[in-house]
Parts: structure tokens; C-alpha cells; sequence
């Protein structure tokens, strides 16, 4: 039956619609829900702790040190409920069908990535729900909002009393009660091919009576896989689009086998107009080790007439790597061009998708040897990246930068530098030799790359920027020039203020304050702060070498200390962060569907 009425889709609340959409059935039982968050912290804590000791530590929250009910509604107004109107009348009937089963997929996503984040999630959930009283409702709203009972923008300190009071840093892929060392020496002494297992995106280390064992998702999770292969089949049939039915029973299949290559190249060829990403995505969510993917769900329609400039990026990238400040051996000479780029317009998220800060923009696959082979493809979420600009970013920039600065804010620049940001993923090393072993970034630096490749990523997009802007290939010139690295400046705050125990808090807090070190970055004293065009350029580079060469050599103690000596708020900067806690820190969006079937 073709759907005409207006459908109000938030994360937390089941779809509103004709009986041809399936059900929510994981949705919490409210119809007004807030948005997600995300935060982060020093990540050495627990890390020297001994095998017998959990890593979430004996310490549990009480009821006397968790926020109380005027707390948690004061912690919720943080995120800005806004609605996004998305329109797929357009499409098919058929695929209007299959959107409804995808938005059920979604739904599963999430029961998936609650059991990974940690191991007592689904039974709070369920406990949760049971509490129907003022404070019991905003509990439960809240638990949502972070997926935990961990509030992320806090430092993922407990905001619900009887559980650990801090997220266990390795979630529910390693046993809690051991060690980073303990699991690390266990996965050196494996035979090669079990260690590239347990070090494997796809897999759990769980312990039995024989010892510890790498599981595979399709194991550990095998009823729910069952359940999200057969929506993902389903919804297969219905479309018209026979990239999208390819992918997606493709998919349905790696879900049952663990075997995720041929469903990622599948992925990469998607070419209609609903875009969907669905299964173990980023790793941002072990934090021990940063090996285990967390489940993530995106469904959004393309906006196809805006990707055509954006390819012009995608077509320069082997040139821009040729460019890259480093050594000639450190370059990935095997960079390609032929990335994907897409312009999406978000109708919902799920897991990963819809935790903590909510994405921008998304650059997958992270498995480096398809990265080698096809590059990476590149999803820009428009309607989200508007939001954001809107409700967070405006308003910070007007605390942040000077009267005179107020009209350099620029959202055709901040759209584009996230799109560089998520291209520059897809540059610089890759697989590298270190000690005469074939090996990835993400294996030597573990826990730390999250942090460095985000910089990476940042001051690499910049110098993407700053190549086209040099050779006349987008618009350019002094003007645009300064609006770019104004904006990228007041959303350093935004960025910031999601807190140091998240990669990027991490990474922004790195680049701040090495250009402040360069004085390229420079305060005017009364809380607001400016560029000086003429030092960030060399500064820029000098950093873009920096992390490019920690990342081609893989040297974790490099990393480690760079981190260190330059992680550190400054009174100043703590002082001006401190003045934004009026502006909500992150949106919620609510997409608003018309036409759904």
C-alpha cells in the first residue's frame, strides 16, 4: 500500500506507519525521546591493571553519587531536538517497502551494539523499562540517549547506580576481569594466523575452562545475526535497485559466515538512491585494544545532483598523496582514485550510528587490504552536517571568534573540510613494515590510533583544501583562504566540548594546541581567539608530517608522547569552554519521512 502520511522517525521511537513497515521492537516505550552524546578521558586509566583485577574496576556507582531527576533533565537539554524533513515519495513502491525493513534492520543494529558495549546492557534495559515512575522514565531516557549507563560527555562516569562507575574500556569484546597487558602478551604468543584473529575486526575473545578464544560475531551473536539476515534478505526482494539487492544479501550472508570481504566490495559499488550501511563498522568503542568493530546501522536517500564537485576531490587524491610532507618511502604510492563519494540525506541511525556524538560523516571500510585495493568510499550526511552548523556551530563562533571574523563562518567550507577529513582517511599509510613485519597502523598504535588518525585526517583534509585551493580547482584565493581556517577554528570548540575520552576530543585537542604552541592559533584575551594566516600553513604542514610519519612507521611511544604533552586543557582554554555551556553541545535529529510504505 503506497504511504502518504507524514511519519515522525527519531531512534528511540517505532515507526509510525502502514502495517508494510515492520515494527520497532527495541524502541523504548516513549514517543519523545532526547539525542546522543559523546565524550572522552584519559585513556591510560586501568591500563597497568594486573589480570586478576576488572578493568571496570570493583568501584560501582550508589545511588547517593548518580544525578538525581532535575540532573539528568539539566544533562539532556544538551542535545538539541531538531527535525529533518526527508521526502521518498520519489522512490519506488517497491523500495518504499524496503525501507520499512531496513528501518526493522536498524532496530536489531541496535540490540546488537547494546550487548557489545557491555555485557550487563540488555538487562538494564529491561530493568529500566519496568520503572515507570518521573525519575525511572528519565533514567530510561537518558540510558538511550548514550546507549550505557554511562554518560560519555562526562568522561563515561556512571549516571545510574549499581554498575561500574566508569564503561569498561575494552566494552564486551574481552573478558572485564583482564588486563591490556595480560590480553596482549596471550594474543603475542598465538600461532600467526589465530593472532590475526583475536586482533581481528570480527571477533570476541571470550574464556572458557581451556583457556581464552577469539569467537566470530557469527557465533557470538548467532540468533540476532539470524534475525537482521533474514529483515536484510526481505527487504533484498523488494527493491528495485539491483545494487542495493546485491548488497544487502551479500551482507545477510556475512552475517552468518563472518566473512565480510565480498559484502564491503558490495557495498562500495552501491549506486541508487536509498544508501545503506549496516553491520560491524568503527572501532572507536574498544578502547584497549581499538580492534572490535561496533554495529552500526545508515539509511538515507542520495542527493545526487550535489556529488559532482566532490568527485573532482576524489579524482586529485593520488596527486594530493604525491604532495603529502613526508618522505618519499613513507607515501602510499598505491593510493587510488576511483573512491567513492556520497552525498546522503539521513532518514535513521542505529548503534554506533546513533551513540554518542552523531556523525557528520562516515569513511569506510577499515579493513586496509580493500583499502588498497578500492580505496574507501565516503558518506557525507548533509541534512545531519546542516544541523549541526546550524543549532552548535553558529552559535559558538559567535562567543569564540571576533566582530570582525562573525562573517567568516562558512558552511560550504565546513561541509567541505569534513569531506576532505573522510578522503584524507584514505591517504597515507595504510599497511606498513615495522621491524621487518607486513603489518596496519591500527595494530601498532592500538588504543591510540583512534586519536592520531583523526588529526591525521584533519590536518590532511586541510592540506586537500589548501592544494585545490592552490591550483585554482575549487574556489579559492585570500578571502576564502581565511574563512576556511576561521572556521575550522571556532569548530575546534564544537569539537571540544564532546570531551577527551573520544578520539576526536583527543585529536582536536592535539591540533590546538600544537598551532597555539606555533602561534598560529593566537588568543585576543577576552575569551576569543583568531588566526594568523601567515604561520598556520607551515604549522599545518609541520603537524601533517608529524602524524604522517608516527603512522608510517607505526611508533607508539612517538604517538604516546605527542598525545601526552599536548592533551592537556590550559586553564584559558577550559575557562572559554566552560563559557558555551549554555549552547547544547550536540543535536538530535528527527527526521520527518513523507511518503513512506
Amino acid at each position: 500500500m503506497r504511504g502518504s502520511a507524514l511519519v515522525h522517525l527519531s531512534p528511540v521511537a517505532q515507526l509510525a506507519s502502514t502495517a508494510t513497515v515492520p515494527r520497532r521492537s527495541g524502541s523504548p516505550p516513549w514517543s519523545s525521546v532526547s539525542g546522543p552524546s559523546s565524550g572522552r578521558c584519559k585513556q591510560q586509566m586501568f591500563l597497568r591493571l594486573g589480570s586478576a583485577m576488572p578493568l571496570n574496576a570493583a568501584m560501582r556507582s550508589s545511588c547517593s553519587d548518580t544525578p538525581n531527576l532535575a540532573e539528568l533533565e539539566r544533562m539532556a537539554a544538551r542535545f538539541e531536538r531538531i527535525e529533518m524533513s526527508v521526502v521518498a515519495e520519489d522512490l519506488p513502491a517497491p523500495d518504499r517497502s524496503a525501507l520499512g525493513r531496513l528501518i526493522a534492520a536498524a532496530d536489531v543494529v541496535d540490540e546488537i551494539f547494546l550487548t557489545q558495549y557491555w555485557s550487563g546492557n540488555q538487562a538494564l534495559y529491561k530493568k529500566l523499562r519496568e520503572d515507570t515512575t518521573p525519575l525511572g522514565k528519565a533514567r530510561l531516557r537518558y540510558f538511550w540517549i548514550h546507549r550505557s549507563p554511562w554518560c560519555s560527555l562526562d568522561g563515561h562516569r556512571a549516571f545510574l547506580p549499581g554498575v561500574p562507575a566508569r564503561k569498561p574500556l575494552g566494552a564486551n569484546f574481552y573478558p572485564e576481569n583482564m588486563s591490556r597487558e595480560y590480553l596482549e602478551n596471550w594474543m603475542n604468543h598465538l600461532p600467526a594466523e589465530s593472532q590475526s584473529d583475536a586482533r581481528g575486526f570480527f571477533t570476541v575473545i571470550r574464556q572458557s575452562s581451556s583457556g581464552l578464544h577469539a569467537v566470530p560475531f557469527s557465533t557470538e551473536y548467532k540468533t540476532i545475526l539470524q534475525r537482521l539476515s533474514r529483515l536484510l534478505r526481505e527487504a533484498a526482494t523488494l527493491t528495485t535497485d539491483s545494487s542495493l539487492a546485491l548488497f544487502l544479501n551479500l551482507r545477510a550472508y556475512s552475517f552468518l559466515t563472518n566473512d565480510y570481504s565480498a559484502s564491503e566490495m558490495a557495498w562500495m559499488d552501491l549506486d541508487g538512491p536509498l544508501d545503506v550501511t549496516i553491520g560491524p563498522c568503527e572501532t572507536y568503542g574498544d578502547e584497549l585494544f581499538g580492534y572490535k568493530a561496533s554495529f552500526a546501522a545508515y539509511v538515507g536517500l542520495r542527493a545526487t545532483a550535489e556529488e559532482e564537485r566532490l568527485r573532482l576531490f576524489a579524482r586529485h587524491m593520488p596527486a594530493v598523496e604525491a604532495e603529502l610532507p613526508v618522505k618519499c618511502d613513507y607515501k602510499n604510492h598505491a593510493a587510488v582514485s576511483n573512491s567513492q563519494i556520497r552525498i546522503v540525506n539521513q532518514i535513521t541511525s542505529a548503534g554506533d550510528g546513533a551513540h554518542g556524538i552523531r556523525p557528520a560523516a562516515y569513511n569506510l571500510p577499515n579493513d586496509p587490504r580493500i583499502v588498497q585495493q578500492r580505496g574507501s568510499k565516503r558518506v557525507m550526511l548533509r541534512n545531519i552536517q546542516e544541523g549541526k552548523f546550524r543549532s552548535i556551530l553558529a552559535p559558538i563562533a559567535k562567543r569564540v571568534l571576533p566582530a570582525s571574523a562573525q562573517s567568516d563562518l562558512s558552511f560550504e567550507l565546513f561541509f567541505n573540510h569534513i569531506m576532505a577529513h573522510e578522503m584524507a582517511h584514505g591517504i597515507g599509510p595504510q599497511r606498513i613494515c615495522v621491524a621487518g613485519r607486513d603489518t596496519t597502523v591500527r595494530q601498532e598504535l592500538k588504543e591510540l590510533y583512534g586519536a592520531i588518525e583523526e588529526a591525521k585526517a584533519d590536518v590532511t583534509g586541510l592540506f586537500v583544501m589548501q592544494y585545490m585551493f592552490d591550483r585554482n580547482l575549487i574556489f579559492g584565493g585570500p578571502v576564502m583562504e581565511r574563512k576556511l581556517y576561521m572556521t575550522y577554528l571556532a569548530s575546534a570548540f564544537r569539537t571540544l566540548r564532546f570531551g577527551l575520552h573520544r578520539a576526536h576530543g583527543r585529536a582536536t585537542l592535539l591540533q590546538f594546541n600544537y598551532l597555539k604552541e606555533r602561534g598560529a592559533f593566537t588568543s585576543l584575551g577576552n575569551g576569543t581567539f583568531a588566526v594568523d594566516l601567515l604561520k598556520i600553513k607551515p604549522a599545518l604542514r609541520d603537524l601533517n608530517r608529524d602524524l604522517l610519519t608516527i603512522e608510517a612507521t607505526g611508533d607508539y611511544r612517538y604517538a604516546q608522547s605527542l598525545l601526552s604533552r599536548l592533551g592537556e586543557l590550559t586553564s584559558e582554554l577550559r575557562q572559554t569552554i566552560e563559557s558555551l555551556r549554555d549552547i547544547p553541545v550536540d543535536i538530535e535529529p528527527v527526521p520527518v519521512i513523507t511518503g513512506v510504505e
